[in-house]
């Protein structure tokens, strides 16, 4: 197991330069930060003088020698033109909005979707099942902006029941702005949460109940019905445990994925999360943030994904196995 983890481990930094080096690439192709910074009003010769004090003039290599040196040694990965501090502080002070945002809507999917799925494996003809599989299929088709719409014309402009933008009232918790502990930051939470959770809902709703259907057809379950024993230990002991490594490979990837999707939800309801900020930079042509963006979110991506590895390697050791060959 520990020659395993370490195989994942240098498969994640092997991963992680590739996306600095991919994000660095794209960043002296997005936009001027400089005739950003400056307008159109300064001289040439001025922009060229900022542009070598940024060092902006020196070759690709030599820049991304310079940030590699900066993000190993000093955990520097550059600095934000528009913000004037380092990229890495502004992306942690956004984060914790689009964290509880994610980190609800995982609470959410997992809630619901177990229960859903394993009554829709087990009851495929009945009308509630059809009724979930058809929602599920409506969810799937449909992007989450027009959901998001959608929930702020009923919710908020209809009904008044809900603030339809922000994040609300927070408090500061050893330096994390948290609306999750005031009723004002839940309320302003429920309707971005419940957009991305019916994004990524019907997924694992269908993949649950599609892995438990195809589990209670085989040999070992049907051996546990003819020994007699109770239908809940079969379902939730042997069907439903077997049916949960899929589950929790591609749980993995979704949350990754829902990081990255947070950028449409936050942009209809202004939530001041990183996909606020990617989108800001971008427009700012800040390419120091945008790469610090790319990098912390494929951080993200890498770490849980490593995390599920082991995970995976510790439930099934035929992956171990399988892996060493």
């Amino acid at each position: 197991m520990f020659a395993f983890i370490v195989r994942r481990v240098l498969q994640a930094i092997v991963v992680m330069l590739i996306i600095s080096f991919i994000g660095f690439a794209l960043k002296q192709n997005v936009g001027d930060p400089v005739r950003e910074l400056t307008g159109i009003s300064v001289s040439a010769a001025e922009r060229d003088a900022i542009r070598e004090k940024l060092g902006l003039n020196d070759p690709f290599l030599v820049q991304y020698g310079r940030f590699l040196k900066g993000a190993v040694l000093e955990g520097n990965i550059g600095q934000s033109f528009f913000y004037k501090k380092p990229a890495m502080e502004v992306i942690v002070s956004k984060a914790p909005a689009t964290l509880e945002l994610v980190l609800v809507c995982s609470v959410l999917i997992v809630v619901l979707s177990i229960p859903m799925g394993i009554y829709s494996a087990i009851y495929p003809k009945r009308l509630l099942s059809r009724l979930i599989m058809g929602f599920s299929t409506i969810g799937v088709s449909v992007p989450i902006f027009l959901i998001a719409i959608l929930l702020i014309y009923v919710f908020s402009i209809k009904l008044g029941w809900l603030p339809s933008y922000g994040r609300g009232e927070t408090v500061n918790v050893w330096g994390w702005e948290s609306g999750l502990l005031t009723v004002d930051g839940l309320k302003h939470l429920l309707l971005p949460a419940t957009a991305l959770t019916a994004l990524m809902l019907p997924l694992f709703v269908r993949l649950i109940r599609s892995e438990m259907m195809e589990v209670l057809e085989t040999e070992y379950v049907k051996f546990a019905w003819a020994k007699g024993l109770p239908r809940v230990r079969i379902w939730f002991v042997h069907a439903f445990k077997n049916t949960l490594l899929p589950v929790i490979t591609v749980g993995g990837v979704q949350i990754g994925t829902m990081i990255a999707f947070t950028i449409l939800t936050e942009t209809v309801f202004q939530w001041g999360g990183l996909g606020f900020l990617f989108l800001e930079a971008v427009e700012r042509a800040d390419t120091s943030l945008l790469v610090a963006y790319l990098i912390f979110v494929g951080v993200i991506f890498v770490v849980v994904n490593t995390v599920v590895d082991i995970i995976y390697g510790l439930v099934n050791p035929m992956v171990r196995i399988t892996g060493r060959k």
